[in-house]
This record gives structure tokens, C-alpha cells and sequence, in this order.
């Protein structure tokens, strides 16, 4: 069998459809319908991936993401509801490597699995990251469109590096600030980002005002993604 995934929702039959889907895929599965359950089963089986329902009975779905990444560095998927950005933006910040919205295409959900687990299996620094028509040599701090040398400022080199370690992952507005900028205040330096996400799609981008490289997540952050890579399933959604 391949990855292990342990499915975290009280729905029976929203664990069903994942675990048959899942197992389709060729996936292995574990599930939980509490949030106690949950961190036991994952302590237990120690598996590759978690989707984790935030609408637990027993405890809050952030709870159990906090008691796992207490100790593990397990990809967490979690789902939520279409409309609850703010509960989408404390995942991340707290967490979470992704998330997907209720209700769900199966082929979108199967997108951002192998997105999380590939980016699990390089979590070790590559000297040279290959992401689209993209090549950034992270030791010599080169980057390259289809070959050709890309000048960036420090910002905007950093930035994209952020960006592409985390390559199909979104990134909220408050972890770029930080990890690029240090800022902690985000809501008076959110206006650096914009800028700056707007000043190297300009340089990457075949069109900036219609940016296929880095996305935007509407009121949640930034994603950078390999244009033939699980482009046809995985939402690009793009407002500024």
C-alpha cells in the first residue's frame, strides 16, 4: 500500500467516501471521529498524512492540531467550512500544512495530498529547487525563467524562496510577513507584501495581471504553483 492517511471527521459518510477514494488511490487508512481518538491514532500509527475535520464533538479540530504539532511534523490537511476564512488563516498560522473547503471535489482534495506529501518527502533543503519553468539554486541564490537569469532584490529573492520551499502550499499573509520580513505586526506591513508579490510576478510571471505562478488564496494568502503540475485540478483563484 502507499502513504498511510489517517481521516478525522465524525461524518460516517464522509470518511467512507475518503476511505474508499483514498484506498482507490492506492492509499492506506486510519480513522477517527474524535479528537481524542485523533491524536491517539496518530501518536499510534504515526501516519504520512492527516485530514483533519475542524468540527469535532469532543474537542476543537485546532485543539488536535496543536496537541499533534506538539510532537509531529506530519502533513495535516484540514477541512473546513467555504466560507470561514478567518478559521482558514488560523489553521495555517497554527499548523496546517493545507486546506480544503466543505463541500469538496474529490480530484482537488487528491491534488492537495500529493502536493503535501511531496513537499514532506523534500523537506530536506535542495541546493536547487525545479518548480515550473523556474530554477532557483537556493547555495547560490540564482534564479532562472526557462533558462534566462531573473534580477531580484534581497526582498523578492527571499520571498520567492519562501514561496517555492512550500511549493503547492498556500502561505497566509502573516506567515510571509515573518518568515521574509520578521514582522510581527502584519496588519500594518500587510501593504509590503502586495507590493512586493506585485513586483516579482512582474519579472516571473508571462502575465502579471494574470498570474498562473503565484496565486492568490482571496483573503488568506499566496501560492506558488508548477503551472503542469496538477494544474487542472487544483484551484487557482486569483484577486489581487
Amino acid at each position: 500500500m502507499g502513504a498511510k492517511i489517517l481521516i478525522v471527521d465524525d461524518e460516517v459518510q464522509i470518511r467512507r467516501l475518503l476511505r474508499v477514494t483514498l484506498e482507490a488511490h492506492g492509499f492506506s487508512t486510519v480513522e477517527a471521529n474524535r479528537g481524542k481518538d485523533a491524536v491517539s491514532q496518530a501518536s499510534f500509527v504515526r501516519p504520512d498524512l492527516v485530514i483533519l475535520d475542524l468540527g469535532l464533538p469532543d474537542m476543537d479540530g485546532m485543539e488536535v492540531l496543536a496537541q499533534i504539532r506538539a510532537w509531529s511534523s506530519v502533513p495535516i490537511l484540514v477541512l473546513t467550512v467555504r466560507e470561514d476564512e478567518a478559521g482558514k488563516v488560523h489553521a495555517l498560522d497554527h499548523g496546517a500544512d493545507d486546506y480544503i473547503t466543505k463541500p469538496f471535489g474529490m480530484s482537488e482534495l487528491m491534488a492537495r495530498i500529493r502536493v503535501a506529501l511531496r513537499h514532506a518527502a523534500r523537506q530536506s533543503d535542495q541546493p536547487v529547487l525545479h518548480i515550473g519553468p523556474l530554477t532557483i539554486d537556493l547555495a547560490r541564490r540564482i534564479v532562472e525563467k526557462n533558462g534566462v537569469s531573473v534580477k531580484l532584490t534581497p526582498i523578492e529573492y527571499e520571498l520567492l524562496k519562501t514561496l517555492a520551499k512550500n511549493a503547492g502550499r498556500v502561505l497566509t499573509h502573516r506567515q510571509l510577513l515573518k518568515q521574509v520580513w520578521g514582522e510581527q505586526n502584519y496588519e500594518t506591513a500587510g501593504h509590503y507584501l502586495r507590493v512586493y508579490v506585485g513586483h516579482l510576478r512582474k519579472k516571473i510571471e508571462d502575465e502579471p495581471t494574470r498570474p498562473q505562478l503565484i496565486v492568490t488564496e482571496p483573503g488568506v494568502g499566496y501560492r506558488l504553483v508548477a503551472p503542469q503540475e496538477d494544474s487542472n485540478e487544483v484551484s487557482v483563484n486569483d484577486g489581487g
